[in-house]
C-alpha cells in the first residue's frame, strides 16, 4: 500500500512538473487567453492584450516605481522586501505584502489569488519558472495585460481605454502613475479624479517614474 501511495506521489509530481513547464514554455510565446480571477469574476470583463511595443514606457516605468523597484536587478524574488514584510506582519496591524512584479505575473497567470502556504510554494515555482523562460521583458508584458485595473477591466489597454479614452500607446507620465496608484486595489481606488490616499500616492508614483529613467531601473525590459 505504501509502495502505491508512494508512485502515485511521484508520478503526480512528475506530472505536474511536466504540465507547467509546458504551459510557461506556451505563453512565453503566446498570449494568455484568460485566468483564474477573470473567470471568477461575477461581472462581465473586458481585455484587451496588447504587445509591450505598442504599451507606453510610462507605464513600464510607473509599475516599477509603484511595485518593484528592483525588478531588473532580482531574480524573481525581493529578499530584504519579504523580511521586511515578514517583520511588520509580525507585530501586527496592516498586513504588509513582499512580492515581486514576477511572483505577482505568476500568481496572476497560474495560481488563484489569495494567500495559503500551499499556493505561496506554487508561486515560488513558477516565478522561478518565468524568471528562467520568460525573462524579464515578457513578464513585464504579460503583467501588463493580465493585471486587474478595475471593475471587470484586465489589462493596461482596456485600463486605458475606459479611464482615458485613449491607448496604453500614449499615457502621460500621471495617467500611467494614477493607473499604478490604484493596481493593489482597482476596485476600491479611483483612477479617474482620485482623492486622498490614492492621489498622493499618484504623485509620489509620477515623481519616482523619473528616478527610475535616470537610474535605468527599467533597462533590462528594453535592453
Amino acid at each position: 500500500m505504501a509502495i502505491r501511495i508512494l508512485r502515485f506521489l511521484i508520478w503526480a509530481i512528475v506530472l505536474f512538473v511536466a504540465i507547467s513547464l509546458l504551459l510557461v514554455v506556451i505563453f512565453r510565446f503566446v498570449p494568455v487567453p484568460v485566468t483564474a480571477t477573470m473567470l471568477m469574476d461575477e461581472n462581465s470583463i473586458t481585455k484587451d492584450w496588447e504587445p509591450l511595443s505598442r504599451i507606453d514606457r510610462n507605464m513600464v516605468s510607473a509599475v516599477i516605481a509603484a511595485e518593484d523597484g528592483k525588478f531588473c536587478s532580482h531574480n524573481g524574488f525581493d529578499r530584504e522586501a519579504i523580511e521586511k514584510a515578514m517583520e511588520q506582519n509580525a507585530r501586527g496591524g496592516r498586513i504588509r505584502g513582499g512580492s515581486t512584479i514576477s511572483q505577482q505575473t505568476a500568481k496572476n497567470v497560474f495560481l488563484w489569488q489569495g494567500g495559503g502556504y500551499f499556493r505561496k510554494g506554487l508561486e515560488a515555482w513558477f516565478t522561478l519558472l518565468i524568471e528562467n523562460i520568460w525573462g524579464k521583458r515578457r513578464i513585464m508584458e504579460v503583467y501588463l495585460n493580465v493585471a486587474e485595473t478595475g471593475i471587470g477591466t484586465y489589462g493596461v489597454e482596456a485600463g486605458a481605454q475606459r479611464y482615458f479614452n485613449h491607448s496604453a500607446a500614449r499615457l502621460s507620465r500621471m495617467e500611467a502613475a494614477r493607473m499604478a496608484a490604484a493596481l493593489p486595489l482597482p476596485k476600491e481606488r479611483p483612477v479617474v479624479n482620485p482623492t486622498g490616499f490614492t492621489r498622493r500616492y499618484g504623485n509620489t508614483i509620477q515623481a519616482r517614474i523619473g528616478v527610475v529613467r535616470r537610474d535605468g531601473l527599467d533597462a533590462c525590459v528594453y535592453d
